[in-house]
């Protein structure tokens, strides 16, 4: 089974299954999405799109109300297409460990979503996710999806993987491969088995070639669209892997057996 392990929520959501089956795709990891570049018919429409963004990255304009409607949104989709999606719901961060279990439960748990995600925290902000560690860890260790591209440095990368380790129950996935560090974080989650790397949006193709030459278990097929494509994230993969044995795990394998789907 072909899985894109993680994909926004687009519109018309029509034009999301079109990519899926261009691509091959059985099925799709679908995150929430308060911000649609897909729909952007000029390039100030687009501007404005990643103003929102990129403030949303930042820790800003994120407001609890917003974000459940979202998971709404999210909800009735996946029940929709329960044979094409599998949902992951979001949260806000800067709430206590009470409070975080309680959203955990009220609106991803019951919502029948398998993890949590897409984290923001912004720079400086890492140590705000340790709530939602506690919360994954309660739930029964729910992945976490953590955003490591722009704006966290190495340094907020560096305090989210010694978070991670006084968690080793629950799945970490390190969001776009770290970004810039990618090197840095492949050297450092190899003896870190609950850590995956998610290999969407890499800036060169020897992130994703050394990933699954290093980790070929822990690496996760992704297009994080709309920003790309799943068959453009999947030819990159085809064109570096180091066998096809990898590339299948790289391809479903390893985000089924991480799900338990």
């Amino acid at each position: 089974m072909v899985v894109d392990s993680h994909a926004h929520l687009m519109l018309p959501q029509e034009r999301q299954h079109e990519l899926m089956l261009e691509a091959g795709v059985d099925r799709t990891v679908l995150f929430t999405s308060r911000v649609h570049p897909e729909k952007a018919e000029t390039l100030g429409e687009l501007e404005e799109e990643l103003k929102t963004l990129y403030q949303m990255l930042e820790g800003q304009g994120d407001s609890q109300e917003a974000r459940k409607q979202s998971l709404i949104a999210l909800e009735e989709v996946v029940k929709i297409h329960p044979n094409r999606y599998w949902g992951f719901g979001s949260m806000p961060l800067g709430l206590g460990a009470r409070e975080s279990f309680e959203w955990v439960e009220s609106q991803i748990v019951r919502r029948g979503f398998c993890g949590i995600g897409e984290l923001t925290p912004g720079t400086g902000q890492v140590a705000l996710l340790e709530p939602v560690f506690q919360a994954s860890r309660e739930a029964g260790g729910l992945p976490l999806w953590v955003h490591a591209f722009f704006p966290l440095q190495a340094q907020d990368i560096k305090t989210l993987l010694t978070m991670a380790t006084g968690f080793p129950e629950v799945p970490l996935i390190v969001g776009h491969l770290g970004g810039l560090n990618w090197l840095e974080i492949l050297q450092a989650v190899k003896n870190m088995p609950q850590v995956y790397l998610d290999l969407s949006a890499s800036y060169t193709t020897m992130a994703p070639m050394y990933a699954m030459r290093e980790l070929p278990e822990r690496v996760l097929f992704a297009s994080d669209a709309p920003y790309s494509t799943p068959a453009v994230a999947r030819h990159i993969l085809e064109q570096v892997a180091p066998s096809r044995e990898v590339l299948n795990l790289a391809l479903g394998d390893n985000i089924c057996r991480l799900l338990r789907k």
